[in-house]
């Protein structure tokens, strides 16, 4: 299979996944994995996804999350993460390893805020201190696809 598809396809993926499941590296050592919204879903966050347009080749993807929540204290700690979409009824699953880093732009935060959000951030606002946002800068992408195995280097920038 060629090696354009399966980006093709995981792209795809990442656009239509319904959530995404984030893994950080506890303080306690272990891997703490939790569902967390898919901004790069185009029906559900189309706002969110547009901002990701520019990244269809690096696959850099931005979280949302409260300031408050263990996954900010976790990737400070440590930046390394797993980031892994999946549509189960075929049998097509990705992994993202890279990094993670706060995102202190107001614009991104601004364009990454989802009107329905103010239940989560008392302030109602982006500029919100419970309000951080994450860039998660993969460096290599990894999964099952057409009934195989792959994995590529990604040179996220």
């Amino acid at each position: 299979m060629e090696l354009e598809e399966i980006r093709r396809a995981c792209s795809e993926l990442m656009a239509t996944a319904e959530i995404a499941y984030l893994t950080t590296l506890g303080l306690d050592g272990y891997p703490h994995t939790r569902a967390i919204f898919n901004l790069r879903n185009r029906e559900a966050f189309p706002k969110q996804a547009a901002l990701h347009e520019p990244h269809t080749e690096d696959l850099v993807t931005y979280v949302a999350t409260n300031t408050s929540s263990r996954k900010v204290r976790e990737i400070e700690a440590d930046p390394r993460v797993d980031l892994y979409y999946c549509a189960p009824s075929s049998f097509h699953g990705l992994r993202l390893v890279g990094d993670a880093e706060i995102v202190e732009d107001p614009a991104i935060k601004e364009g990454l805020w989802g009107g329905g959000w103010k239940q989560y951030y008392p302030s109602g606002r982006p500029d919100d201190p419970d309000y951080t946002v994450f860039r998660i800068r993969p460096h290599l992408a990894s999964g099952w696809y057409a009934s195989s195995r792959f994995e590529f280097p990604l040179g996220a920038g």
